[in-house]
């Protein structure tokens, strides 16, 4: 009963601890930004709203949350060395990788520098020095490199389920250059949650509590002398890009590959913390690795053919707008409209002309993902917004397109969601939105 009364009260002041960092709030601070980017981008290109970013938020800190108290929960019993040093140490790192490329935010990189610069002390003297150098070297060196690098495997095998749970939620249509020059359909996926982490640590010379833990945890020299509880604000995320697959399949394909990922470096990190003279194998395997995911979805990509354009049997869905008749009529994106009214169309301008054909009423034949038939028929209203609220894949009049991600933080700041295609522009509703 003492235990679970100091557990309560250690967790407790962590939680405040964490409210008082501003880590946390950074991370949701970051997420917005993208988010409202997105947004941005989804009102230039089909001048309608696919999302809203305070949902997408809200969720995400709850997801986030979620994952936090799972982590946090398996952690008490790997039992991780670490301290508010480290939590600076992979922030500070994060920041500077974000200067340079934006999907370097994940702390796998930041644990991954870590524990080769610890490894690369080693070998000098400079936390003997006095000075600030000496000062940093010692603090350097006294993270719990291998701890950090099992966290990073948990917080990789939580995203892994995100991105298969929510993933193709987070999905959006784009236009987007394809080889050649041509514009193709696609998708991003896109999603970040900040988890915040509350980890018991062993302390050494008497911690927040003198009660055992009623368990040995796996990590950590001694865990007589006392333990605390330490905040430990991240985020994950995850982006990826597909011209040839489904939302859920790319999402899917993502949460394999990430699975894998965190197995491979939770064995790594705990053969490391086994023998450590293995620590710059499991750091080089960690930072590796993960961009060896990115060359995957690459190269996953480069063999497949695009979806989302338009053929002979007629017009390629894209995505649906929500709450519009396409929804209700359970219209899908990738499958492809073939008559519209008993009308063979081949064009955007056929389909403006079917549509006229009957104005109170909508019937549409639909080519399935297996490539067969299915009706889909609705009464339409006056008044509706949208003809049917469907987003086609480009044809030639497409002004519009995707503009490449920014790389670096600052770009970000400053990018353009949208570039414009040939000399004539026309208004994003006229191309992009039936």
């Amino acid at each position: 009963m003492a235990t679970l009364i100091d557990l309560l009260e250690a967790f407790g002041q962590a939680a405040i601890q964490l409210l008082a960092q501003p880590f946390y709030y950074i991370s949701v601070l970051f997420i917005i930004l993208q988010y409202t980017r997105q947004i941005r981008m989804e009102r230039q290109l089909f001048a309608v709203k696919l999302h809203n970013w305070p949902a997408l938020v809200l969720r995400a800190m709850v997801a986030g949350l979620a994952v936090g108290l799972v982590v946090s929960a398996v952690g008490a019993f790997i039992g991780t060395a670490l301290t508010g040093e480290a939590v600076l140490w992979l922030w500070a790192i994060a920041v500077l990788l974000m200067l340079i490329r934006i999907r370097y935010l994940c702390f796998a990189y930041s644990a991954g520098i870590i524990a080769l610069l610890q490894w690369g002390i080693g070998f000098t003297t400079l936390a003997e020095r006095s000075d600030w150098i000496g000062s940093l070297s010692a603090s350097l060196a006294k993270i719990d490199a291998a701890g950090l690098l099992v966290i990073v495997a948990l917080l990789h095998l939580a995203e892994a389920a995100l991105v298969r749970w929510q993933g193709d939620k987070l999905s959006t249509p784009l236009f987007v250059e394809g080889k050649r020059g041509k514009l193709v359909g696609g998708y991003m996926l896109q999603g970040f949650w900040p988890v915040p982490l509350l980890m018991i640590v062993p302390v050494a010379g008497g911690g927040m509590s003198q009660t055992a833990l009623p368990w040995t945890p796996l990590f950590g020299a001694d865990w007589t002398q006392g333990w605390s509880v330490i905040a430990l604000p991240m985020v994950i995320g995850f982006t990826e890009m597909t011209r040839s697959l489904l939302p859920k399949q790319k999402a899917k394909h993502a949460a394999k590959g990430l699975l894998l990922y965190s197995v491979i470096v939770a064995a790594t990190a705990l053969a490391a913390w086994k023998f450590p003279v293995l620590l710059p194998l499991a750091a080089v395997a960690t930072l590796l690795l993960h961009e060896a995911l990115v060359w995957r979805s690459t190269a996953s990509e480069a063999r497949r053919s695009p979806l989302y354009v338009n053929d002979s049997r007629g017009l390629r869905i894209l995505g649906i707008v929500p709450g519009t008749p396409a929804e209700t009529m359970g219209l899908l994106p990738g499958e492809v409209i073939h008559k519209v009214n008993g009308i063979r169309i081949k064009n955007k301008e056929e389909m403006y002309e079917a549509l006229r054909q009957n104005p109170a009423f909508c019937k549409l034949e639909v080519l399935n993902f297996e490539g067969e038939i299915k009706f889909a028929q609705r009464a339409r209203y006056a008044g509706e917004h949208h003809q049917l609220g469907v987003i086609l894949a480009p044809d030639e009049q497409a002004n519009y397109y995707a503009a490449a991600g920014p790389a670096s933080l600052l770009e970000l700041l400053r990018s353009r969601t949208a570039n414009k295609r040939g000399s004539e522009a026309a208004a994003a509703s006229e191309i992009h939105d039936v």
